[in-house]
């Protein structure tokens, strides 16, 4: 018996949807691929959910998931837009449901705390300690794709910190004796 399992991460949105897959184990997690959904060009909100739900489907089909971990709307100054992401998550969820995989929500503030130690770090930052912890090559302007990898990343550690240096250390130490590598 292997305790293996592939996570899709999703990053929901309805002018780009990210979304990222890793493999882990209790050793191990190892980035397997990411991208986005480009909705931008489609006026119709109905045809976006269909557009994600199709998506999401046909990326269930080809990596396989064992369970799915979704970034939460995030509520700031425009409940509109709030309604619109929860739209997105929801065709998304509703994809997952389907294939009969397991789903887990968790808030931009938790995954971006499990991923640097700081629950108000930026998008790139996250992006850039993905990139490195990963070993990511040839990504650039790929913040919706990294969100989503945040989030299967979060989801791998049960949304604990366990962020640590080449030293074995904590954050502090990684930043330390990585001096450069994060913005």
């Amino acid at each position: 018996m292997t305790d293996q399992r592939v996570i899709l991460g999703i990053d929901p949105g309805t002018r780009v949807f990210g979304w990222g897959v890793i493999s882990c184990s209790s050793r191990e997690v190892t980035f397997v691929d990411m991208g986005v959904l480009d909705l931008k060009s489609e006026p119709d909100i109905y045809r976006k959910i269909k557009k994600i739900y199709d998506y999401v489907s046909n990326l269930i089909e080809h990596y396989h998931p064992d369970e799915i971990a979704v970034e939460a709307p995030f509520y700031g100054k425009n409940i509109q837009s709030m309604l619109v992401l929860g739209r997105a998550q929801g065709a998304a969820i509703s994809a997952a449901v389907n294939k009969e995989l397991p789903v887990f929500e968790y808030a931009p503030r938790k995954i971006k705390l499990s991923i640097t130690g700081r629950g108000s770090a930026s998008k790139e930052q996250v992006a850039s300690i993905l990139i490195n912890i990963l070993k990511i090559e040839g990504v650039h302007n790929a913040l919706d794709a990294t969100d989503a990898l945040a989030a299967a990343f979060c989801h791998s550690s049960g949304g604990v910190v366990t962020l640590k240096s080449k030293t074995g250390g904590d954050w502090s130490s990684f930043v330390r004796n990585n001096p450069g590598r994060i913005k």
